[in-house]
């Protein structure tokens, strides 16, 4: 009885999730595919090395979500978020995954781009990193020192408020842009003295380095994973979005609490051992969530750090990448 209670809750809580989220991108709870108009035949997705999407993609469940419709679903691997991003900017992509920062420095560059959803706060899942044998120890032993990230993205705010947090300036270290492959390469023949990363290369960068990590996000960010299409294509194809986002939710009911099987669905994925998928699955966070005026809020304070210290041209409004009914709800 207790076994049949479980899993009523779970299917009522399922079912609550997708009305909101179906609330969320404008579509009539439960009208989803069968009401949906033309629907396209390819399904564009980037996604990156990182997160329950490219479990997804590992999984197969979209591809036969879509079958009957006929649409076909292509998937494209990109290094980081805003490369991502520049690519649903461009017109190559429909749907994708990024973390807080690189919608915020797309929008600023144009992108018209729609939030879709988000997952828990993950910040574990980066930190500042060192060499094992680094004389640095603190927050406080940055000045002066070179830092690798990639520009624009999640581990970028975090740089940010790491420093704001010791009282050091932005100016006090001098950043190195570089995506995460390059990264790695000039920090392990030390022509950086710190890393600001994610997972996996973090954990790669743990178990394969020996790197020591000086902060990470937790207490600082919070690390948000958000799913985001191109407004057009939402607009367009609500249905399909949808579908993405309910995969993505059974996806992680599935997934909680059972980071082995994510893990081995992961790593020949992303290309890494069993035990350090496990390290960087273990991190991650479960349970996607429709956008909310909160997390709208949270957003709007790291694009306004950034058009504070001259990251971004020109100051955004997060609002006007929201889905109609967030907008609304905000004001």
């Amino acid at each position: 009885m207790k076994l049949f209670l479980d899993r009523r809750a779970a299917l009522i809580r399922a079912a609550t999730l997708s009305a909101a989220l179906g609330a969320t991108l404008g579509l009539h709870a439960g009208a989803a595919l069968a009401q949906a108009p033309a629907n396209p035949a390819e399904l564009r997705i980037g996604f990156q090395k990182y997160g329950t999407l490219t479990v997804l993609k590992a999984k197969g469940d979209l591809e036969k979500r879509l079958a009957p419709l006929g649409i076909t679903v292509k998937w494209t691997e990109f290094p980081a978020g805003p490369q991502l991003l520049e690519g649903l900017n461009v017109g190559s992509l429909d749907f994708g995954t990024v973390g807080e920062a690189p919608p915020i420095f797309a929008q600023a560059a144009g992108a018209d781009l729609v939030y879709v959803a988000n997952q828990p706060s993950a910040p574990a899942a980066e930190a500042l990193v060192v060499q094992k044998d680094s004389p640095i120890q603190s927050l406080a032993d940055l000045k002066g020192r070179k830092i690798a990230l990639n520009k624009g993205s999640n581990v970028h705010y975090l740089l940010v408020k790491l420093l704001e947090k010791q009282g050091l300036k932005y100016t006090d270290i001098q950043v190195v842009y570089l995506p995460p492959a390059d990264a790695r390469a000039a920090f392990e023949r030390g022509a950086v003295d710190a890393w600001v990363i994610w997972d996996p290369f973090l954990a790669a960068a743990q178990r394969q380095l020996g790197a020591r990590v000086i902060a990470d996000g937790k207490g600082v960010v919070a690390n948000h994973q958000f799913y985001l299409a191109a407004r057009g294509y939402a607009e367009k194809h609500p249905q399909v979005v949808q579908a993405i986002v309910d995969e993505l939710a059974r996806l992680d009911r599935w997934a909680e609490g059972n980071t082995q099987a994510v893990a081995a669905l992961l790593g020949p994925q992303i290309g890494l051992d069993a035990a350090t998928t496990e390290l960087a699955a273990g991190r991650f966070a479960y349970g996607i969530q429709p956008i909310t005026p909160a997390i709208a809020a949270e957003q709007q304070k790291i694009a306004d750090a950034f058009h504070a210290l001259k990251l971004i041209p020109k100051p955004i409004r997060i609002a006007d990448a929201l889905p109609k009914s967030v907008r609304t709800a905000a004001k």
